[in-house]
């Protein structure tokens, strides 16, 4: 039985959608649903409450802890860790779970994402233009807001470290070989709305990044972090794409403007930031990039 572990922050305007995506889906097959909140001020735990639902409600924010608390509960595999703002599509559980079971060699299976920058500023979708066709996008395990484990995949560590990268360090867990795409299960992740959220989500994922990167060489954390490919986007995107020059300017900018904020020092108690523009009405999002 596939257990799936939401870890949710204040995240009332989705957590009912992505539930009733979920549920619905439980005509194929026994499923275990655990919504892990963790310092919600809102009714992300009133409406997270409901048949086929266990509701873990921790005072004290911090994804990683959430994700750590919901695996206590959750009893069942593939273990599957899901972004509250991500609606799996009809027939997404099945097709994750059977990618598992169909291929010895997959310990770890994520969807297809597709970008939704209909309606977003010019900056914002030239950024993204360029962001989705990373390299690091294909293997990567990242920017997709639900990625399956096999129980062995799972066995490969005990807990989720005390960082906000949680899609680097499970990406850090395997070789490019033990990782798998299911082309035909695709999520919709959606762009930031203005500018300076795409900047608040970036900072967020660089710090994030930079954090476990020292961790690991530190060796404060035992893994192999996939390093930083600055020029990517030139020699990957650009170059072989002539037509994307023009929106390599606000990307490089954009890049450039997050790296500096990234590197401020947080002070003791500072909010990490996130992006909250796609966590209103619109449709569905989540966070994480390469950098």
């Amino acid at each position: 039985m596939p257990s799936i572990v939401i870890a949710a922050h204040n995240e009332e305007n989705v957590i009912g959608r992505n539930l009733d995506a979920l549920l619905v889906q439980i005509g194929s097959g026994p499923l275990e649903v655990v919504v892990s909140a963790n310092g919600c001020t809102d009714r992300t735990v009133e409406r997270a409450r409901r048949a086929g639902v266990i509701v873990v409600d921790r005072p004290e924010p911090g994804k990683a802890a959430a994700l750590n608390a919901g695996d206590e509960v959750a009893t069942g595999f593939p273990r599957i860790y899901l972004d509250a703002d991500i609606l799996v599509p009809p027939g997404g559980l099945a097709g994750v779970v059977a990618r598992l079971a169909e291929n010895p060699h997959a310990l770890v299976v994520v969807p297809r994402r597709r970008l939704d920058t209909a309606g977003r500023p010019w900056p914002v979708r030239a950024y993204f233009s360029i962001n989705e066709r990373l390299p690091a996008f294909r293997n990567g395990l990242f920017g997709r807001g639900m990625i399956a484990l096999s129980e062995q995949g799972r066995a490969r560590f005990d807990a989720f470290p005390t960082m906000i990268a949680d899609d680097l360090f499970l990406d850090s867990q395997f070789t490019d070989a033990e990782k798998a795409e299911v082309s035909s299960v695709e999520v919709v992740v959606a762009a930031p709305y203005t500018t300076r959220d795409l900047v608040r989500r970036l900072v967020r994922v660089r710090r994030g990044n930079a954090e476990m990167r020292a961790a690991a060489a530190a060796g404060l954390i035992n893994v192999e972090v996939r390093p930083a490919d600055r020029w990517a986007w030139l020699r990957d995107v650009v170059v072989p794409n002539p037509r994307l020059l023009l929106a390599a300017v606000p990307y490089v900018s954009i890049t450039l403007i997050a790296g500096t904020l990234a590197r401020r020092r947080v002070k003791p108690g500072q909010s990490w930031g996130r992006d909250e523009s796609t966590r209103g009405t619109q449709p569905s999002s989540t966070n994480g990039a390469p950098a």
